[in-house]
């Protein structure tokens, strides 16, 4: 649960970030893992909506059919409407955790490229965070490149997060 919090939290923290940057920045097309920041964002996004629908009982093939829509509107939006979405699918997934009935028994997961995977349910919500992580780094760099700082969002910092002061502004990342 707690790690999933990390994610969220890692989330809120690049969004808080990217409203302070330069708005065209957003969409601002660039030579990188990802073309644009608003195409790693929804990228993000779309993964996560996934892993809630396999984690909600979905296949992952259907689970992934239904994604290419999920990432289209997710890019088509706003910096503030994909915000508003990512805090509702927040909601939805903490739910999900909650309520769901044996977060750590055994389940077969047929992936359509990497093929049958005996896991556990939990381990979906590791892949989520492990995912974000990966791609908020990618940000990072792509951040660089367009000529800005990022902000620190390591699993380190969101364990001290409450111990500081609420007001205080994120670490920037040189």
């Amino acid at each position: 649960m707690r790690f999933y919090d990390y994610h969220v939290w890692a989330n809120k923290i690049i969004f808080n970030r990217l409203k302070e940057l330069p708005q065209h920045l957003y969409n601002q097309e660039i030579q990188s893992v990802f073309s644009s920041v608003s195409k790693v964002m929804a990228h993000i996004y779309k993964v996560d909506c996934g892993w809630l629908d396999i984690l909600m009982g979905k296949s992952m093939n259907d689970a992934m059919k239904d994604s290419y829509e999920i990432e289209a509107d997710a890019e088509a939006r706003s910096l503030e409407e994909l915000e508003a979405m990512y805090d509702d699918l927040s909601v939805r997934f903490r739910a999900c955790i909650d309520e769901h009935p044996d977060i750590e028994k055994e389940v077969v997961l047929d992936n359509p490229y990497a093929g049958i995977l005996n896991t556990r349910y939990s381990e979906f919500i590791i892949q989520v965070v492990n995912h974000g992580t990966y791609h908020r780094g990618n940000l990072s760099a792509m951040l660089r490149q367009l000529g800005s700082s990022s902000v620190m969002t390591e699993y380190g910092l969101f364990m001290y997060q409450d111990e500081l002061i609420p007001s205080m502004s994120p670490v920037h990342a040189n």
